[in-house]
């Protein structure tokens, strides 16, 4: 009897430490991720994209490598068929967020930028109304409608009462950018594939595209060989602080920090953690204008509300499984 009765504290006791854990990695995959926008900043200014982006897909596959190489978990067999899907989620997930969102980097304001690719959750919420049964419809929807009126408050930017002040390809690059990650996290919750197996092959796809992006754009190796690659306009091959921080970008916010994250997601789903993973764009905004970055005042009203609707989405999702 005794033994009966001390089924339920056990089961509790492994559901709570699954959720400290969940908190633990979505706290790590967000800490990672405020970093992002700063250091990715600091290299577009010196380098195109291509070369940043090689770089990080470059330091995400050799995480994914490394932690694969240290799993013991063994592949079960699967159909061909069965296989794609995992892999187009962690392609969309992966290089369709990242490839996206530096494009968007590059082509408007950065700050403006990272606020707009971190609509996402938004973009999850509208996903939850229209595909399952939340308890309180009316509540995300409007928390969501009020987030896209401050993207588009953040858009405006209230520079000379005109919008898009950057590049349209920029705009629209963050919203395909926020998309993906949508996309990636109400999906690998709901895939069988372990993370690392998940994400690997992506981050190899990455490292083949975004080579061919350089070498159409162009390098030159700056080791005194005179070796230039003969398409594009030439521009030299990150080297010391800068090698070093691309390969940070990739082993940090884009390997460790989408590990961390599919990690959460699949130990806990996307209720509690959710809420941890919506100060993402607090620390980064905060970070970013540490740095000098600026924004107007109709784009602080703008972020100010993007901010508060994905806190609160955060927190009814997290209520909703709390109640489950």
């Amino acid at each position: 009897m005794v033994e009966h009765g001390d089924r339920a504290p056990r089961r509790f006791f492994r559901h709570g430490s699954g959720s400290i854990s969940a908190l633990v990695f979505a706290a790590g995959a967000v800490a990672l991720w405020s970093t992002n926008a700063l250091v990715g900043k600091s290299l577009l200014a010196s380098h195109p994209v291509s070369q940043v982006q090689f770089l990080q897909f470059t330091g995400a596959a050799l995480v994914f490598a490394a932690i694969r190489l240290m799993s013991r978990e063994r592949a079960a067999p699967v159909a061909a068929g069965a296989a794609l899907v995992p892999l187009a989620v962690g392609f969309i997930g992966l290089v369709g967020t990242m490839v996206l969102q530096y494009i968007a980097f590059a082509s408007m304001p950065v700050i403006e930028a990272n606020l707009v690719a971190y609509t996402w959750p938004l973009m999850v919420a509208a996903a939850v109304i229209a595909l399952e049964n939340p308890r309180r419809p009316a509540l995300l929807g409007l928390a969501a409608v009020v987030g896209f009126i401050g993207v588009a408050l953040v858009i405006s930017g209230g520079r000379n009462q005109s919008w898009l002040q950057g590049d349209l390809v920029g705009y629209l690059a963050a919203f395909g950018s926020a998309l993906c990650m949508a996309f990636y996290s109400i999906m690998v919750g709901r895939v069988a594939t372990s993370p690392d197996r998940l994400l690997l092959p992506s981050s190899l796809i990455g490292v083949a595209l975004t080579f061919l992006w350089c070498a159409r754009d162009g390098f030159t190796w700056p080791i005194g060989t005179g070796f230039t690659w003969p398409v594009g306009t030439g521009f030299t091959w990150p080297v010391g602080t800068d090698l070093a921080l691309g390969l940070y970008l990739g082993a940090g916010p884009m390997g460790l920090g989408y590990y961390f994250w599919s990690r959460a997601l699949k130990l806990e789903g996307s209720g509690k953690v959710a809420v941890i993973a919506y100060l993402t764009p607090i620390a980064s905004t905060l970070l970013l204008t540490l740095s000098g970055e600026r924004l107007t005042m109709t784009a602080i009203a703008g972020a100010v509300l993007v901010i508060g609707s994905c806190v609160a989405v955060g927190v009814e999702r997290s209520e909703v499984e709390n109640h489950v």
